[in-house]
């Protein structure tokens, strides 16, 4: 008992004291929100048939569906044109405003407004990436996917050399989308256009009253313990989505391997010679006849792919192997995704494994990444310091003893109240 206590403690304030896997929801944030944008933007010309009043699932039909599932949607407000090109048009944006961590807590909610919406307005149309974006939309919603790699994480990092300068920060934009956002959220449930599903409409209202917290507990309260709580009910809760979302990831990949070995292809090693020879699936015919000629590749690629699916959620508890099997699946979406033209459903899968990614390497990716971004473009906002006077020099004139540096800027990752 003396032992149990103290590690009962432990876990505890890890769990409250900070937000886990900082870089890995980061990775989640950019993948998902990535997904789903170049998805609208290359379906732009067929919207119209996909959610829009062309499509053969009719507005009607949505609407009967709608009222018996209770599902969320916003295209089903109105039947205009007008507005179904405005929702449209806010998900490709809210979706580029979350993959660059701009105002995250905020976007994080309407991104989940944006593909709810469409995806409940057309269900028949969406498939297995589908599926994982929209969990993985409201999963996004309880986490702090905004610490570092983003415009906020940025934005804290410049108002925390200002408050060390002395200087007042003062942010009007985060108050007034907070209120333009309250008064159309108040509008729609008083119209009753979010009488369909209550869970969603409590999640968007509870981010909106804990912003609301949040503002108010750094503005009027006298004593930092009002944000310290609020600090801890946010870790709490973004912790707890991280598991949720490991496990959900594992429980994709355990059923699906369980499914495939009680198929009779999976069984005797065929099964990926038939998808790779279906049209619909074949955007290389001549790529997809090169894998499928051998028949021992064939039969190895099926029962690998079993064995990693069923073997995946078992080797959490050993890192080396886990990356291992890690690295294969990523490296498996990524051919799914040009031999049989799935690409949106291997991004999302890609998304969701990120989570299981070290963070050393997502961190050394992360410094060569803006090491690479600096040599491309190199920073504009440092001050080319004057090279120092020498003593015995001619009065007015300085000479240069060596080449002038500026001092580099270390940034630091922001504080888990970000």
């Amino acid at each position: 008992m003396n032992r149990l206590w103290p590690a009962v403690s432990r876990a505890v304030a890890r769990v409250t004291d900070s937000a886990l896997g900082p870089y890995q929801t980061a990775v989640l944030r950019i993948g998902v929100a990535l997904t789903w944008l170049l998805f609208l933007l290359r379906e732009y010309p067929h919207r119209q048939e996909l959610y829009g009043p062309d499509s053969p699932w009719s507005w009607d039909l949505a609407a009967q569906l709608v009222g018996a599932n209770d599902a969320f949607t916003v295209l089903l407000w109105s039947d205009s044109q007008v507005w179904f090109e405005a929702v449209y048009a806010l998900a490709v944006l809210f979706s580029l405003l979350l993959l660059l961590g701009w105002r995250t807590r905020t976007m994080t909610a309407l991104f989940m407004v944006g593909v709810l919406s469409l995806q409940n307005r057309s269900v028949f149309m969406g498939d297995g990436g589908d599926n994982v974006l929209h969990l993985m939309a409201i999963y996004l919603l309880f986490t702090r996917c905004g610490q570092v790699w983003s415009l906020d994480a940025r934005r804290a990092r410049r108002a925390a050399r200002a408050r060390a300068r002395g200087e007042r920060t003062h942010d009007a934009v985060g108050p007034a989308l907070w209120a333009v956002l309250g008064v159309v959220l108040l509008l729609g449930s008083l119209a009753g256009r979010t009488d369909g599903d209550w869970f969603i409409l409590a999640l968007l209202w509870a981010v909106w009253l804990g912003q609301a917290g949040w503002w108010l507990a750094g503005r009027l309260a006298r004593t930092d313990q009002p944000r310290i709580l609020l600090d801890v009910v946010g870790n709490v809760a973004h912790n707890g989505a991280l598991l949720v979302i490991m496990a959900e990831a594992c429980l994709i990949y355990a059923t699906a391997g369980w499914y495939k070995v009680q198929g009779s292809r999976w069984q005797d090693g065929t099964a990926v010679h038939y998808p790779l020879h279906l049209e619909y699936f074949s955007p290389w015919p001549s790529l997809a006849g090169l894998l499928t000629a051998s028949g021992t590749l064939v039969m190895l690629v099926t029962y690998v792919t079993v064995v990693v699916q069923v073997a995946f959620p078992f080797t959490l508890f050993n890192r080396r192997v886990k990356n291992v099997l890690l690295g294969f699946m990523i490296l498996e979406h990524a051919v799914i995704a040009v031999v049989l033209g799935l690409p949106f459903f291997s991004l999302a899968m890609i998304a969701a494994d990120a989570v299981f990614l070290p963070t050393s390497f997502l961190c050394r990716a992360g410094r060569l990444a803006a090491r690479a971004r600096g040599r491309l473009r190199p920073r504009g906002d440092a001050v080319p310091v004057p090279p120092p006077r020498r003593p015995d020099g001619p009065p007015g004139r300085p000479s240069a003893v060596g080449p002038a540096q500026a001092a580099p800027v270390t940034d630091g990752v922001p504080g888990p109240r970000t």
